[in-house]
């Protein structure tokens, strides 16, 4: 049948009528506008929930409709049983379920998508009736389906193609279980139905055996019994009383149309826990999969990666599921054995990944998973498992090692970016097994490494081939990086033969520079190893394409080294210098000026200032050169380029780090009554003009002030208290800056004077001025509509909440009007943006417990606090999203504490309100809801679970399967 050339109007005010639900089928699928289509879809939906489509669902699956109509009826029958089961009257179900047999039957030739949503609406059916009304539904299935039974004329159809009778009869016991597991049902009934359904495999298996076995079975029959085995292992079959059928379908591995589906079914079968109850019935299986080693070789020499993968996941799923039960087996040990090794045959299979292959990255878990369980028996019955078992494993670290192997130049250079982005992840999957494998073989897997790499550095036509050295040093780092190799006596071997490598290559001089930097901790307790090395790293640094790794590596030595760095710090800062010039990727820049701000910290005090002059003079004149040209976009990346390095020296430049980590040394730390200031103080008081410079030209451009700000948070960070000779002519800064364009930013930096001067009487007035002008213009963006300013209301809750903790006597001063301050918490809590809520109820966190020590915090809690109450209670009854429940319930657990009579009666007047929070809530529910809020005073948990389950009773969410998540 024919699309109608015009679909006609919109369907919303139509009868509902087969015709009408026809024309609005077509008016979905063959409607070009769009408009009307979602018109046609809702209208539809309507018409599955009316009561009338009981009725028309079977006339739209008359042998005259077309597909798409006929499986919006079978999708409409499975809708209205699976919604509205109650509504169908208890004498009607028979005759139902004759319907839906008899449609399945005539429908049982195809369409496929048809046939599929009938079993499933038969299924539905099923998992309502059993098992007090439809005790022997499988049973009954299997019987309605005999091809031979001419009970009806839809009977005697499907007979004439058993074929598809017997697919039409596996797609609905597929279907069911699938079913049982999607559907939503109460823990109760669905135990009840596991139970059931579980019973019903008495009958299923041994039909699925004889369909197996069949000679008669065609390939499209066998799939169908793999799959059905696969939904049936859902429900936790056990493995003892399917592991013969699991058998027979290993017959079905050597038929190519059937290995996909065979493979799913016994990964699945094998891979269920509990399976390793049924310990007989796995030792039977063991020489299945073992017979498997062949098929999987020739797929592997073959190239056949569809069949060497999926031998390989079967081998896996036995080996990693079961392997401690397997050990245990003590008269099956070689046969357990032989599975190790055919396991690590598919870690080594031959080709590069993920190119060539893809089965080796399956099987990394399963060597945690043996090593894990071998390591857990008791010492004695470990000697002997890892007398086994060690030998296993450095043939192991072998296989990864070549594994890890990169690719000729000329063959990686045609690989995809894909291609080389899972491969990297591949070898620090490799790296992680590496490291956690060092774990059984300790100090002798080192020893062996460096016996490797010596013989090969030594050995012309071996160093020749680069992947196999930096295999080697990709090894050493793998462990390196996370174990204590401090103590290894190889070490200082490979640091003497790292200088040796000739670096012929890019991926081998990245592996040498990380291996260098993994070495980072060992070299700062052997500082004479330092000068050997640092040759190397200064020689990377100046290499574009080497840029990640030598800056990283020089990062990590500058951090662990910095106290014998002293000789070497002219080369560092030169040839970095060359480096940041040249360098244009911003983080490489920022990670440099990091490892230069370590680099400093430790020189003498007289030497860090002029070497710091050094550093950044060339790019303060830069930035002085920019500031004096008009603002344009190139400009400002260059202004936030310079600014965010700046910002980063001055993360790690700190002098007291030095004082911290050298034992009995006098401090550097300098007190404000010395002439001599912190060298970035001075700097910061040095550009502190140009900065105002800049500002004057970017003012209304957030990025460009926000890189300011960072630039100072950043050193008040480091600093601590040495940073206050620069409060006042910040906090003048930070007035200019707000009162022009306000910035979040400005707040942030704000936040972070009030947290270390607060307590500073020299400093506390500066502040004090500062806040109050930034809360006066800040009350005056709420006032107008802080709704497109929601990173505004974040940080002033932020800063409020911070001045509340560490200054609450800041309060009573006139610059602040408490009262307007109290209604923009209250404002903030209604925002969408979960950041600036949380910040909002941290704000009132503060603040409540101080209402009683503070009249005039208290005046504004008495008058307020009902609509605050209000608003905490709208927002958990649903207009807020639920993640956000456990921080409104602080908030209402600290009313609780520090006001509980004032709480009882603005829950009482608010709670009476019809409908309030919700209409979805009972004045019962709501009582009892008061009652347990108001007896919990200090358990945090107890307050927040009882918001919790008011919040869900509020949208209608309470027993629904949603209030797990």
């Amino acid at each position: 049948m024919e699309p109608p050339a015009n679909p006609g109007d919109s369907p919303v005010d139509l009868e509902l009528t087969v015709e009408n639900v026809e024309s609005a089928l077509y008016q979905l699928y063959f409607d070009p506008v769009m408009e009307r289509k979602n018109m046609a879809q809702k209208w539809l939906a309507q018409a599955q929930a009316s009561a009338q489509a009981w009725q028309f669902c079977w006339a739209l699956l008359g042998p005259d409709k077309i597909a798409e109509v006929q499986f919006f009826g079978a999708s409409t029958l499975h809708t209205k049983i699976s919604h509205h089961w109650s509504d169908l009257p208890t004498d009607q179900h028979e005759s139902l379920r004759m319907q839906l047999l008899s449609h399945i039957l005539h429908f049982s030739s195809g369409p496929k998508m048809v046939l599929t949503r009938l079993c499933v609406a038969l299924a539905s059916m099923a998992l309502n009736l059993i098992p007090q009304v439809w005790s022997q539904p499988v049973a009954d299935m299997v019987r309605a389906f005999q091809p031979q039974k001419p009970d009806s004329e839809g009977s005697s159809e499907a007979a004439q193609d058993p074929q598809a009778h017997c697919l039409a009869l596996l797609e609905l016991l597929t279907v069911l279980p699938e079913e049982f597991q999607s559907g939503r049902l109460a823990q109760a009934r669905r135990t009840q139905l596991r139970g059931a359904l579980a019973g019903e495999w008495a009958v299923v298996c041994p039909l699925l055996r004889q369909l197996l076995q069949s000679q008669d079975s065609s390939n499209q029959v066998k799939e169908k019994v793999l799959r059905c085995l696969s939904s049936w292992l859902g429900l936790d079959v056990p493995l003892g009383e399917s592991h013969e059928l699991v058998q027979d379908c290993f017959s079905t591995l050597s038929n190519p149309e059937l290995f996909d589906s065979a493979v799913e079914t016994i990964v699945n079968a094998i891979s269920q826990p509990d399976s390793r109850r049924y310990i007989d019935a796995l030792v039977n299986l063991m020489p299945l999969v073992l017979g498997l080693h062949d098929q999987l070789k020739t797929a592997a020499q073959d190239g056949d990666m569809e069949t060497s993968h999926g031998i390989c996941r079967i081998a896996v799923a036995m080996g990693e599921t079961h392997s401690r039960v397997l050990l245990e087996q003590v008269e099956h040990w070689q046969e357990y054995l032989a599975l190790v090794n055919m396991i690590l045959f598919c870690t080594g299979i031959p080709g590069h990944y993920p190119v060539s292959e893809t089965s080796s990255s399956l099987t990394l878990t399963f060597w945690y998973t043996l090593q894990d369980d071998i390591l857990s028996f008791e010492e004695e019955k470990q000697a002997v498992y890892l007398q086994v078992y060690r030998p296993v494993y450095f043939q192991l670290v072998d296989v990864l090692l070549h594994k890890s192997h990169y690719p000729s130049e000329e063959e990686y250079a045609t690989w995809s970016s894909d291609d080389k982005e899972q491969f990297r992840i591949y070898r620090v999957d490799i790296s992680d097994t590496l490291m956690y494998v060092y774990e059984m073989l300790g100090a002798e897997l080192l020893r062996n490494l460096y016996d490797r790499l010596g013989r090969q550095l030594m050995d012309p036509q071996q160093s020749a081939v680069w992947q196999d050295t930096e295999a080697l040093l990709f090894g050493f780092q793998s462990i390196a990086e996370t174990i204590d190799v401090n103590y290894s006596d190889v070490i200082p071997g490979l640091i003497g033969l790292i200088p040796r490598i000739n670096i012929s290559n890019v991926m081998l001089a990245d592996t040498v520079m990380y291996t260098i930097g993994s070495l980072a901790e060992w070299l700062a307790d052997h500082p004479v190893m330092l000068g050997g090395i640092l040759p190397m790293v200064l020689q990377g640094l100046v290499k574009a394409e080497l840029s990640v790794s030598s800056v990283s590596t020089l990062k990590r030595i500058c951090r662990e080294c910095r106290h014998d760095l002293g000789p070497y710090a002219q080369d560092i800062l030169t040839t970095s210098q060359v480096r940041l010039v040249k360098e244009k990727k911003t983080s490489q820049c920022m990670w440099l000026m990091q490892a230069l701000g370590f680099l400093l910290s430790a020189l003498p005090l007289e030497e860090i200032l002029v070497r710091l002059h050094s550093l950044i003079t060339p790019h303060v004149q830069q930035l002085d050169t920019l500031a004096q040209q008009e603002p344009d976009p190139t400009n400002k990346q260059s202004i936030i380029h310079i600014l965010g390095m700046l910002s980063s020296l001055f993360t790690t430049l700190d002098i007291n780090r030095q004082a911290d980590s050298l034992e009995g040394a006098p401090s550097p730390r300098l007190t404000p009554s010395q002439s001599t200031q912190n060298p970035v103080v001075v700097v910061l008081q040095q550009v502190f003009t140009l900065i105002q410079n800049i500002l004057s030209k970017w003012l209304d451009d957030s990025e460009v002030v926000e890189a300011v700000c960072g630039v100072f948070d950043k050193s008040v960070r480091t600093l601590l208290h040495d940073f206050g000779p620069m409060v006042a002519q910040l906090s003048e800064m930070l007035v200019q800056i707000f009162c022009v364009f306000p910035q979040a930013s400005a707040l942030d930096l704000t936040r972070q004077l009030v947290h270390i001067f607060s307590g500073e009487e020299l400093h506390i007035s500066h502040i004090k001025t500062l806040i109050g002008v930034l809360t006066s213009a800040t009350l005056t963006i709420f006032e107008q509509g802080p709704r497109d300013h929601p990173d505004i209301a974040e940080s002033f809750m932020h800063l409020h909440a911070q001045i509340l903790k560490r200054k609450p006597d800041m309060y009573p001063s006139d610059q602040l009007d408490v009262k307007r301050l109290f209604y923009c918490g209250i404002l903030s809590l209604k925002f969408p943006e979960t950041p600036t809520v949380k910040a909002a109820t941290l704000f009132f966190t503060e603040l409540l417990p101080r209402c009683k020590d503070m009249p005039s915090l208290g005046e504004v809690l008495h008058s307020n606090g009902k609509l605050l109450t209000e608003t905490i209670l709208q927002a958990v009854g649903g207009e807020s999203p639920r993640s956000l429940t456990e921080h409104f319930s602080e908030v209402l657990l600290s009313l609780n504490r520090h006001c509980p009579a004032l709480l009882s009666q603005w829950l009482k007047e608010t709670l009476q309100i019809p409908g309030f929070p919700s209409a979805q809530v009972s004045t019962e529910q709501k009582h009892t809801f008061r009652q347990q809020l108001l007896r919990e005073q200090t358990h945090k948990r107890h307050v927040k679970d009882i918001v919790k389950e008011f919040s869900l009773l509020c949208r209608g969410l309470q027993g629904s399967g949603y209030s797990d998540y």
